[in-house]
């Protein structure tokens, strides 16, 4: 009997020290879903398109955005990266 008792207390704390691990782990990654643009960062982007060009529309693509550019010349996809908020890459359209 004295046995039963051991292993009954043994579990219980197993519980609660597996669902305090559990609770950690969960806010853990919440904090780092949380984290996008450091605090007092710029999230300013210039695009530097010419005169008379429109956003016609943003995706998201594997880490990056694609940004549908409407331009006098024709449409091109910008690629930037949201971190570094630079320009990685640039298809065009039509051409």
């Amino acid at each position: 009997m004295r046995a039963l008792k051991i292993l009954v207390s043994v579990m219980g704390l197993l519980i609660v020290v597996a669902t305090v691990a559990l609770v950690v782990l969960v806010i853990q990654r919440m904090g780092r879903a949380a984290q996008g643009v450091a605090p007092g960062a710029s999230t300013e982007l210039a695009l530097r398109q010419p005169a008379g060009s429109r956003i016609a529309g943003i995706a998201t693509l594997e880490g990056q955005l694609a940004v549908w550019v409407e331009r006098p010349d024709g449409g091109r996809v910008l690629l930037l990266d949201p971190r570094s908020l630079r320009q990685t890459g640039e298809v065009r359209l039509g051409e």
